[in-house]
């Protein structure tokens, strides 16, 4: 593949560094708002509207990751980091005032659009400035940033939200940001060529008006369809039409936003579907395993951290492993044992029960992470090998997006699942009184009523059962995914 267009001046172990930050902030993000979301609930209310603080903030980072990777292969990677970053940064700090949940989704809205440049952008600018086979192998660096956060993050997260204030989960990437950015700005030094080029601002529009819709069906599956009438369908219909349409505009327009010609080349095309469903699986993890272990076991905001730290202590040892699993047999082989991993650990959460302790939880996690890890690093390093530099920014955005919007996909079907679950089990009343809400504070389940809380409790780990039952269909899937990567391709040695 062609050399990175990067000065001789550029400085690649600051440089790897400032993307370590970044990727740390973009982790920890997640670490410390799924700890924090039951105490977020307790205090501003609304648990219908739990899958959207993750949803939404998902749905805008998926739809702007394609417009930055164009961005990025135009006008070079710094202008867009610094962009994207800044938006986050502001997000960030907005979400810290949020004062119901309706204002805390909006503002994720307003993060998420930022959060689009952030890991796509530093994951191509890493796959720029090292070669094939140091790629596979710094992949260990780049996931043991999943390892500081697991542990970082799930400890701030429930240390703020019992001692001090959820806002800090939010306001702790302003100075991690602010320190990227200005590390960047001082060590990589790009001679790029600029050139006229469109951006695809209308398949941009119609990729977040059809995700919307779809989602919108989704997660408000339980309640529309109960208000009978044309609703649900009709939003389901007009999604699906909207992605019928973008997808049409994307055959035509000149310079699309998701090149379908990448999905011609069976590695991208493995990759992206591969990453479409394993984020969609792990949503099913990080956004429900702290709810169970609160909710259902009533432990700890701590206690449940140190569960969701597991999967994503699991996620860079294996990570580490697959660089150098790669370099010695095949992509194919190393994704074969993340796929089997991942079938263990969404095993053990299926057999999960309000008797088993933390650490049964914990183990479930830590597997299914090392799954995650073994996976994720093959297809973004066989991605980026696969490409010249003009198209590494869109086919490592194309990966990105994949994950994305599985992820999205993922907490709409889940949070859709869990929602109806409940409903069946427990009545309507279990979702607009408030009564999950109370699940989620120790402190607070003692104010109902000893038969209502063995209800509630028994509705919320038979819905989250079927969670991890779908979490399972997902894993297998990936395996079946894998199994079409080339036998005896692997990282080109130095």
């Amino acid at each position: 593949m062609s050399a990175p267009p990067s000065s001789h001046r550029t400085r690649r172990g600051p440089v790897l560094a400032a993307m370590m930050l970044a990727m740390f902030m973009s982790a920890v993000e997640a670490t410390i708002v799924d700890t924090a979301m039951p105490t977020i609930v307790a205090d501003l209310g609304g648990f219908s509207l739990f899958s959207w603080v993750f949803a939404i903030f998902l749905l805008t980072q998926a739809v702007t990751i394609p417009v930055y990777g164009k961005l990025a292969d135009m006008r070079g990677r710094k202008p867009v980091f610094y962009a994207g970053t800044t938006i986050f940064l502001v997000g960030s700090l907005l979400c810290g005032f949020a004062h119901s949940m309706v204002q805390l989704v909006v503002l994720r809205a307003v993060q998420g659009v930022g959060a689009g440049a952030v890991q796509p952008i530093a994951t191509t600018i890493v796959g720029d400035i090292y070669t094939p086979a140091e790629r596979a192998r710094i992949q260990g660096w780049l996931s043991s940033v999943w390892g500081i956060s697991s542990v970082v993050g799930p400890a701030l997260g429930a240390f703020f939200a019992e001692k001090l204030s959820w806002s800090l989960v939010f306001w702790i990437n302003l100075p991690v940001g602010v320190a990227s950015m200005l590390m960047l700005a001082a060590y990589l030094h790009e001679d790029v060529e600029h050139h006229e080029h469109q951006v695809d601002y209308v398949g941009s529009v119609l990729l977040m008006v059809s995700t919307t819709l779809v989602m919108l069906a989704l997660i408000q599956y339980d309640q529309l369809s109960r208000q009978g009438g044309y609703a649900l369908p009709a939003l389901a219909l007009l999604g699906v039409a909207g992605l019928v349409a973008f997808l049409l505009h994307e055959g035509r327009a000149p310079e699309p936003l998701l090149p379908l010609s990448l999905w011609k080349d069976r590695v991208i095309a493995v990759g992206n579907l591969g990453a479409l469903v394993t984020g969609a699986l792990m949503m099913g993890i990080t956004s429900f395993l702290p709810t169970y272990v609160q909710g259902v076991m009533a432990r700890s905001a701590m206690v449940a951290g140190f569960a969701l730290a597991m999967m994503s202590i699991g996620w860079p040892i294996a990570s580490t492993i697959a660089g150098r699993l790669m370099l010695r047999t095949s992509y194919r082989f190393t994704a074969i044992a993340g796929g089997v991993a991942l079938i263990g650990g969404t095993g053990l959460l299926m057999a999960l029960s309000p008797r088993h302790g933390a650490l049964f939880a914990a183990l479930a996690s830590f597997v299914t992470g090392a799954g995650m890890g073994l996976t994720s690093t093959v297809f973004i390093v066989s991605i980026q090998t696969a490409v010249p530099w003009k198209k590494r920014g869109a086919a490592t955005s194309s990966n990105m997006f994949s994950r994305i919007v599985g992820q999205a996909m993922g907490t709409a079907l889940f949070g859709a699942v869990l929602n109806v679950c409940i409903s069946e089990r427990a009545g309507n009343s279990a979702l607009s009184s408030g009564s999950l809400d109370l699940l989620m504070e120790p402190g607070k389940r003692s104010t109902l009523a000893p038969e209502r809380l063995r209800e509630l409790v028994d509705a919320l780990a038979g819905a989250l059962h079927n969670v991890y039952l779908i979490g399972g269909v997902l894993a297998l899937l990936t395996l079946l995914v894998v199994l079409a990567l080339p036998q005896k391709l692997r990282p080109e040695p130095d």
